[in-house]
Formats: structure tokens, sequence, C-alpha cells
């Protein structure tokens, strides 16, 4: 995977180092743990390395602590940054640590827990714009008017060898490493985690991720609108002039995962490892469930997950689904007497055999009913799909009239 047209940028060891020092005291050596339902599902030797537990929730604080020691004294009337997400919050904490003022331009509509976040670091925010590129745009202009020192999120050599540190920690922690599977936006994780793992062993194999709403890397870019993806933290349309070249000379592969294989793997996480975790920061595990990457065949297999600021309006939709799709959860519409007693005679029918019930509606516009008739829609939660059918066949035998509804 080379261009031989492009400048590759050399990040030397010694700036690695300046990066980790950068960020001692601050940035976390977070854990790596095992994951024997991964292991098992895979078919390979399994761990994660937890970016999630990281100061601000993600990696992001690497790259912006090392950013914020390269400036020195230039960082002294301020930093800006134009973003919604990861980055703000990691810059905001650094400027903190450094005593430099921050400001962090959002577009309209960003979300409020991550402003808050971004505002209780110290950082002022300043929204407006309909786009990210907006916002982008007015934090590089302020920092002209103002003298202040524009922090891109990962198109900088100090910012990837900040990220590099995480390839550092991953050499220790995990001596048996073969293949690390990395989540790729920018390109200043995935890169600079390539790049420390094979000074140390050339023979690592890295392989980033991408999602299919947005793999520019994968020659698939997004179209000109707003992207919607559970994975937004790397829904990155441009490649960066500095990351790009790093990432092919120094990834073995790129995969693409889709949303569905996303949700799954966010839901697994929660469950089964008990891991808070994003969408972008879950797509290596994505990329392990839909089969897009195999576990070495030797040695461990290690996924970066790289952040766990979830967007909390996400998760019940997630949980929905999941329930859904392993037969936990039963959605039927009946039809039964519009008389006095007729839907308590219905629930407690759903009760006799063991069902929960969750939300139960009437439903009559719409429907083609008798004039004596009203539709109900019911939520059911049951055991698995052998419950789910024992359920159906019962009130089919008791003379319901009892559709199951899917794709909600």
């Amino acid at each position: 995977m080379s261009t031989p047209q492009l400048h590759v940028p050399q990040i030397a060891q010694d700036e690695i180092d300046r990066a980790a020092a950068a960020g001692r005291g601050v940035v976390k050596h977070t854990p790596v743990t095992t994951s024997a339902a991964l292991s098992e599902r895979a078919g390979g030797q399994i761990v994660l390395k937890a970016e999630n537990l990281q100061r601000t929730g993600s990696f992001k604080i690497r790259g912006a602590m090392s950013k914020l020691d390269s400036l020195g004294d230039a960082a002294r009337a301020g930093v800006t940054a134009g973003s919604a997400g990861n980055h703000a919050q990691a810059l905001a904490f650094a400027a903190r640590h450094a005593g430099v003022p921050c400001e962090i331009f959002v577009p309209s509509g960003a979300p409020i827990s991550k402003m808050a976040a971004c505002r209780g670091y110290g950082a002022s925010i300043v929204e407006g714009g309909d786009s990210l590129d907006d916002a982008v745009m007015a934090a590089r202009d302020r920092a002209v008017e103002r003298g202040m020192v524009f922090c891109h999120p990962y198109d900088d050599v100090a910012v990837v060898a900040g990220q590099a540190t995480i390839g550092r920690e991953l050499i220790v922690d995990v001596p048996d490493v073969r293949r690390v599977i990395v989540p790729l936006g920018g390109g200043g994780l995935a890169s600079g985690a390539a790049i420390a793992l094979k000074h140390h062993d050339p023979s690592i194999q890295v392989i980033g991720v991408q999602v299919a709403a947005c793999a520019p890397y994968a020659n698939m870019p997004a179209g000109g609108g707003p992207i919607v993806t559970l994975a937004d933290g790397i829904a990155v349309k441009r490649p960066g002039e500095i990351t790009r070249p790093l990432v092919e000379q120094w990834l073995d592969d790129i995969v693409v995962v889709d949303e569905e294989s996303v949700a799954d793997a966010m839901v697994l996480l929660m469950e089964r490892a008990k891991l808070y975790v994003e969408g972008a920061g879950a797509v290596g595990v994505a990329a392990l469930l839909s089969d897009r990457v195999a576990p070495a065949r030797t040695g461990s297999t290690c996924v970066i997950i790289s952040g766990g600021n979830v967007d909390l309006g996400v998760v019940p939709g997630l949980i929905r689904r999941h329930e859904t799709m392993a037969g936990r959860r039963l959605i039927v519409f009946a039809r039964i007497s519009d008389r006095p007693g007729g839907l308590a005679r219905l629930l407690t029918l759903f009760a006799e055999q063991g069902a929960n019930l969750i939300e139960v509606e009437h439903v009559r516009d719409g429907v083609d009913l008798h004039v004596r008739e009203t539709g109900v829609q019911a939520v059911l939660e049951v055991k698995g799909r052998a419950h789910a059918n024992d359920v159906l066949a019962a009130s089919r035998a008791a003379g319901y009239i009892v559709t199951e509804v899917t794709g909600r």
C-alpha cells in the first residue's frame, strides 16, 4: 500500500518519546482486557484495548497533550478548533492543563452534552454554521484574528505521535500481539499505532476499519450531504495530507463494515464485555463479528476500542433491535372485541403464557376492522424464538387473529 508520489512524513522514535512524556500524569495507561465471548465467536485470542476508559472518554487526549506540548510558548495566546466531538473535549482538557485559553467552534445543533463537557474543562464554545466544515473555517479565522493556534484533530505530526503512544502500551501489555484492528477516520490513530508497533516488530499486522457510510481510504467517499452513521466519530470525508501517506505506507489492510454490524458490536460490548463504547470505537469488533477480519492464527489479536462517548439517545434503539433479533422481543397485532373486558382477556392470555407486557396501544385507523372490533398492538418480552411461537400459537388457539409485526 504505497503511493510514491506523496511525501511521507517521518515520525521518529524520539518524537513518540516526547509525546509520551507530554501526556505523563494526564493520559491514562488504559487497560487491556480479554474477551472470552468474542474469542470464542471469532476463533482466536482476542483482547480489547479500552480507550473508552481514557480521560475525556477517548484516545484523543493523547494527541491533544502532544500537540500542546509541541507548541511551547506559541500556545500562550490560546488554541482553537472546529469540532463537535472527542477532539473538542480532549483539546479543552489539554488546554486547561497547560493553562492556556481554548475556543471550540461547533456547528448548530451540536450535542448539548459534549458542549457542556467542553465548558466544564474551561473552554469557550462558539456555536454557529450549518456543518463541521463551517465550524473549522471559523476556528481557523479566529486563530488568525487573535494569534491563536488552530489544532487539527488528526492531520498533524505531533498529534500522530501522541496517538502512537497507544502502540507503545500494546507492546508492553500484549507481548504476543500479532494483529491489531483499529478504527480509521482521519488516520491519526491508525497510522500512529502502526508506526509504533511496526518500529518494534514489522511483522505485526495493523488493519484499519472504516464504516460504509464514509470510507474514503477504501475509495468509498460519502456524498455531499450530512453523514448518518452510528460511527460518526470516524466519518471523515477527506484523508489528511499528512495522514494519508502514513496510512498507505504503514497499514497492512483496510476493511469496511456496515451499520448493522456496528450496532451488533456496540450491544455485544455492553452485554458481554461490560464496556460502554461509541459506534466509532466499536468498528473493530464489528469487523470481527462480520468476518471482515480474521484473528491471527497465533498469538493475540488486539482490537482498539477508541472511545466511549455514546449518544445516550441511540442506546434504547440498539437494545430494542438486539432483543428483537435475538427473539426476546415479540410484537403482535391482534383483533379483539371492542367491548368491556376484550383487552383484559387478551392480556391475561399473554400473562398465562409467561410473556411480559412492555407496551400496548389501540390501533383503529388505517386497519380494516369490523364495527365491533378494535386492533391492538402489543410489545412482549419473551424467552426466545420458541417461546414467541408458543405465545402466537396459544393466542390463535384461543380464537384471536394475531399477526407478528416485524421490522420495528
